[in-house]
């Protein structure tokens, strides 16, 4: 997330740094910096609460197979974290949520300087290269082309601005599935489409995952739902809901006894949680979306200050 402020009543940045009519140049390389920098401790740092979910079904492991790559997988983070490499050589497909306030200033500049963040991160970490033309097959070889990066924005009151960082990567994002159940068969769809899912997608997504569900609204409403819950909520968090967060736990319960385990090798945990969002939808369909998260559920937040300080939260 990125968070910039700006004193109500001026066109320009005034703090420290800046005068009433200074150029504004510093803070857009701040954030450039800032988005670059998040992107690299995305692609390097596991976030705490992932960690503490695969440390915690390490130790409640039973099976000595899955056991074993759930070392291996916490070997591999701290080897990433140490030596600032990537945790997985495929570092995703980049993702931006951006919530603007309409009274940003940069607000006309903002997706260009994502774009140069992208480049500087894919050059300096480096990131590998993922973005591909589908009818050529050409790699950019800079993470960007035609809507990628992609953004997704929200514009909302105020002279702030939040964004999120996410890298996808590409074999959990391989699985996704999105399904029409018949709406009279309401939940007992949803969890009949949930654990279809995970069934065919195996061990395809790098198990343990994190399985996003998107119901209701459209087929593009349910699948942006399903894609954001996989991805940018915590593990842990409890859902508001209480009926949701009551369906997460029986899903995450149904799933784990599955008996898929760690990368397709047997034990308890196929997945490290079930996360659940949903629209209104129209009466004649049901949408159901289903995107996995693999266990290197890479994100990032980015808060940036008046002076062009920043800081990064995961």
């Amino acid at each position: 997330m990125i968070i910039l402020y700006m004193k109500p009543g001026y066109n320009t940045i005034i703090d420290g740094c800046f005068g009433l009519n200074n150029d504004i140049s510093y803070l857009r390389d701040k954030i450039v910096e800032a988005v670059a920098e998040g992107l690299r401790r995305a692609v390097t740092i596991l976030p705490p609460d992932v960690k503490e979910a695969l440390e915690k079904a390490y130790r409640k492991e039973e099976n000595e197979a899955a056991k074993a790559q759930l070392k291996a997988i916490l070997d591999n983070v701290e080897i990433a974290r140490k030596t600032g490499r990537p945790i997985c050589q495929d570092t995703g497909l980049i993702i931006y949520y951006v919530k603007a306030g309409s009274k940003f200033p940069l607000l006309n500049e903002l997706e260009k300087l994502l774009i140069e963040a992208t480049k500087k991160a894919t050059k300096e970490v480096p990131l590998r290269p993922n973005a591909v033309d589908p009818f050529t097959g050409r790699n950019s070889g800079d993470n960007t082309g035609r809507y990628v990066p992609f953004i997704h924005w929200e514009i909302v009151d105020g002279d702030e601005l939040e964004i999120s960082v996410l890298p996808k990567g590409g074999g959990s994002e391989a699985v996704a599935v999105l399904n029409m159940p018949p709406p009279g068969k309401g939940l007992a769809g949803v969890k009949e489409t949930v654990i279809e899912a995970v069934l065919a997608a195996g061990a395809k997504p790098c198990p343990p995952t994190i399985v996003g569900i998107g119901i209701g609204g459209g087929a593009d409403i349910a699948t942006i739902l399903a894609k954001k819950a996989s991805s940018l909520r915590k593990i842990g968090s409890e859902n508001p809901d209480p009926k949701i967060a009551e369906l997460e736990r029986e899903l995450y319960e149904a799933i784990n006894e599955l008996g898929i385990g760690a990368m397709g090798l047997g034990g308890k945990h196929s997945v490290l949680a079930v996360h659940i969002d949903y629209a209104y939808r129209h009466p004649a369909t049901y949408p159901v979306a289903i995107v996995f998260q693999c266990w290197a559920a890479r994100r990032a937040f980015i808060h940036i200050k008046p002076d062009g300080s920043y800081s990064i939260t995961q």
